[in-house]
């Protein structure tokens, strides 16, 4: 497969995936972080992004998740609502909803997501014809970006193709490992930064994430426009950030929710 051609401004849509019931911090994509709930940053800073059309939250028809649609309409965030483990289906029904060309796949925990990051995949993606383009995947390609930049893209048809033939309960819920599972498949775009920070953990899974998250944004005050590279240089000035989460485990892209996919 390779990518059907795009009109000339393809609309691309940035899907952030949003839910209240976090298995390790519940709520957390609505938790303050510098004066603000964690979704409004990750939302705010993927908007900025010259190459995203319309930026779009995806979460579930679980009561609980009233509170995401009520902020989001609070807000004027576009909003879906869909399938709570089908995350595959949620992103599907989303985009067909919204008119993508390209979908970018961004989750809630990510606070720290860059613009310009954003913009060089969503290019490069493009400018190359590949099927499918990350900035971080599992072994054998690895990641040399900090947890909490991940970024996938690929196109509707693409991500029709994958909605449609997906079983593993993994692939429904990661939307996307039916592509690099593939790699005989499709045409993969792994972009790699020169020096490896991949050991970095930037995402917010834990309560140590969360502290961590609401030092680095206490640093730069009342900015949300400081980019992954200011990060960077905060890390190497106050190596003893790193610690404050160095304990935390990022789980395995395999593992699935439970409650949604029950271990056979």
């Amino acid at each position: 497969m390779t990518n059907a051609s795009f009109p000339a401004s393809p609309r691309t849509v940035a899907i952030i995936q949003a839910r209240m019931a976090s298995s390790r911090l519940p709520g957390k994509v609505l938790l303050d972080i510098s004066g603000a709930p964690m979704l409004a940053r990750v939302i705010e800073r993927t908007r900025r992004a010259k190459n995203i059309s319309e930026t779009v939250v995806a979460t579930t028809t679980d009561p609980g998740d009233d509170l995401v649609r009520a902020f989001c309409q609070e807000r004027g965030y576009p909003c879906y609502r869909g399938s709570t483990f089908d995350v595959l289906d949620r992103y599907y029904q989303a985009a067909r909803l919204y008119n993508a060309d390209i979908i970018v796949r961004i989750t809630a925990d990510c606070p720290l997501i860059d613009p310009e990051l954003i913009d060089q995949i969503v290019g490069a993606f493009i400018g190359t014809n590949c099927d499918f383009a990350a900035n971080r995947l599992p072994p054998p390609w690895g990641r040399t970006y900090p947890i909490g930049l991940d970024i996938e893209v690929c196109s509707f048809a693409g991500l029709e193709l994958a909605w449609a033939e997906a079983v593993l309960p993994h692939q429904r819920e990661h939307v996307m490992p039916f592509f690099y599972e593939q790699p005989d498949r499709f045409r993969i775009l792994m972009m790699n930064h020169p020096i490896d920070y991949g050991s970095l953990r930037w995402t917010v899974d834990t309560a140590d994430d969360l502290e961590l998250l609401r030092q680095i944004f206490a640093h730069f005050g009342s900015r949300n426009n400081f980019s992954w590279l200011e990060v960077l240089d905060l890390f190497q000035r106050l190596p003893d950030l790193a610690q404050i989460n160095a304990q935390v485990r990022h789980k395995d892209y395999r593992a699935t929710d439970e409650r949604g996919f029950p271990a056979k």
